[in-house]
């Protein structure tokens, strides 16, 4: 079960990050005094309700809208001492935004298959 909630998770999170995604909200998400974020997280809120329980749902949710500020993955590529310039700091945020998304969905997987 959380295997399939895992590939169904990764394939909603791609479809909406890569190709529901609109300029609007890949520029202005990064503020949480934007509606742009809730807007973009409350879509990944729909699809996620497609295969988690509303409550787990809403924290994978929450979750996303917090690493789309950016915040959390600057403070890790500092701390880590990551590649902070040119094209390759470009990847490495771009993987690495991609990566904390992933992660969050698996533990959700785990977590609703362990209730």
């Amino acid at each position: 079960m959380a295997t399939q909630l895992l590939v169904w998770g990764i394939v909603i999170h791609l479809v909406i990050d890569w190709i529901l995604q609109n300029d609007w909200q890949a520029q202005n998400k990064v503020s949480l005094k934007h509606p742009a974020a809730y807007v973009h997280s409350g879509i990944h809120l729909l699809g996620l309700l497609c295969i988690f329980p509303w409550y787990v749902a809403l924290l994978v949710a929450a979750s996303h809208l917090l690493i789309v500020t950016r915040a959390p993955l600057v403070w890790w590529r500092r701390v880590f001492r990551q590649t902070q310039q040119g094209d390759v700091a470009l990847h490495v945020a771009i993987w690495g935004d991609q990566v904390a998304h992933i992660a969050i969905i698996a533990l959700a997987a785990l977590i609703v298959e362990a209730l």
